[in-house]
């Protein structure tokens, strides 16, 4: 696509990397075959090729609307648009360099900028999330049922105590650990079966993902540095890889190298930050020939619907790894139609957008429950709470199936 950009941005490094990505666009139009939004609205401006065009035009120097800021909003960055498209046009990247420059040149309304605000410094606030995730439990028969599902039971579940001489890091979080604290518990134990401690370092925290889907990049680079200060004397000492059992963080800190490329101070240590970081199923595989004699074949059949998060399959380009490994630990994994699909989650998007993500997940849910799984299993927090407040079953991390299933060892390690 030839492009012409404006002075205010052409010789920035957003503006170099944002031309970049518009001239590898051939306005093919195979990404609308595959966007939940355009398929839902039926709104060329409302699909990747006419959001391109939208900020595209914004960057060239055309006035920026309210009309270009609500089909950006409207967009769930669930990049299934990249897995299809043909010349590998990066739109996660370009979308969010848009969405800065938006919020730059088209201020919203005084409450709509408060309301962002707040509902970032309320979620990454970790003690105050945690705290008002655990008065909401208390009182939730006091709570709307739409409020009140979104808060699913706080099973822990034991954490081992680090003592094997082979140590992972856990990236620490921050929703995750108020709303499910039994995800890396469990990754902590399935891990502790196999003689690898997980450790949880003081001073890491949330991956920045929130932050920079807000358009707050300069917050989320904190958050960056700060995870990657207090994961790099573990890595010196031969930590072998940070887990990451939420793909949605997961996929930001595989992007730790490119988003901090241009910081002196941080650039070296921030690609080896991301040549480490490994999703819950790249590990399990990675070490399925010591966990696999540990699975107990015999506790029965159970029929689960799994449900890929984007950022599983379009982020990490993991797609169908768990369903084998389900299968691996004789497990009965139901079709899912239109598997490519978000669920609407998105992040924050479940918020900000409630009526196309009630959609979306409305279509999500029927799909899934279509083959009448005993349970319901993803890979990322944010999808595990959208689906959970409408489910009529369980909705489980995958991670906590295959812990449930393998024999107690730990006698090996006393």
């Amino acid at each position: 696509m030839e492009t012409h950009l404006a002075d205010f941005i052409k010789d920035t490094a957003q503006g170099r990397e944002a031309e970049s990505i518009l001239r590898a666009c051939v306005h093919c139009g195979f990404c609308t075959a595959t966007c939940p939004t355009y398929l839902l609205l039926g709104d060329e401006l409302d699909g990747p090729r006419g959001r391109i065009y939208l900020m595209k035009q914004m960057m060239e120097g055309e006035p920026v609307t309210t009309r270009t800021q609500l089909h950006l909003d409207r967009c769930l960055t669930c990049r299934s648009c990249e897995t299809t498209c043909p010349s590998g046009v990066r739109y996660g990247r370009l979308v969010e360099i848009g969405r800065e420059v938006v919020e730059r040149r088209a201020l919203r309304p005084r409450a709509e900028r408060a309301r962002r605000w707040l509902l970032r410094k309320s979620l990454l606030a970790r003690p105050l999330f945690g705290f008002a995730a655990a008065t909401g439990r208390l009182a939730r028969p006091l709570l709307p049922r739409s409020l009140a599902a979104k808060l699913p039971d706080a099973r822990r579940g034991a954490w081992p105590r680090p003592r094997h001489a082979r140590r992972m890091l856990a990236l620490h979080g921050c929703v995750q650990p108020a709303l499910a604290p039994s995800i890396d518990a469990a990754m902590a134990r399935v891990l502790d079966r196999i003689g690898i401690s997980l450790v949880r370092v003081p001073g890491s925290g949330c991956c920045g993902a929130l932050s920079q889907h807000l358009s707050a990049a300069e917050e989320a680079r904190r958050f960056m540095r700060a995870n990657i200060d207090a994961w790099w004397p573990e890595i010196e000492r031969g930590a072998e890889a940070i887990v990451v059992t939420a793909t949605g963080c997961g996929v930001q800190v595989t992007e730790y190298g490119e988003l901090l490329r241009d910081e002196p101070a941080y650039a070296e240590r921030a690609r080896r930050v991301a040549a480490l970081a490994r999703d819950t199923v790249e590990v399990v595989a990675a070490h399925w020939k010591g966990l696999a004699p540990l699975v107990a074949m015999d506790r029965g059949a159970e029929r689960v619907a799994f449900h890929a998060p984007c950022t599983l399959q379009h982020g990490l380009k993991l797609g169908g790894r768990v369903e084998e490994i389900l299968r691996a630990i004789g497990m009965e994994v139901a079709p899912v139609a239109d598997a490519h699909l978000c669920c609407g989650s998105a992040g924050t998007y479940s918020i900000l957008q409630p009526e196309l993500s009630k959609k979306l997940r409305a279509n999500k849910l029927a799909a899934l429950e279509a083959g009448r799984p005993d349970v319901i299993a993803t890979a990322n927090i944010g999808c595990l709470t959208h689906l959970s407040a409408a489910a009529g079953r369980p909705v489980r991390h995958w991670i906590e199936l295959l812990d449930a299933r393998l024999r107690d060892v730990a006698w090996r390690w006393r």
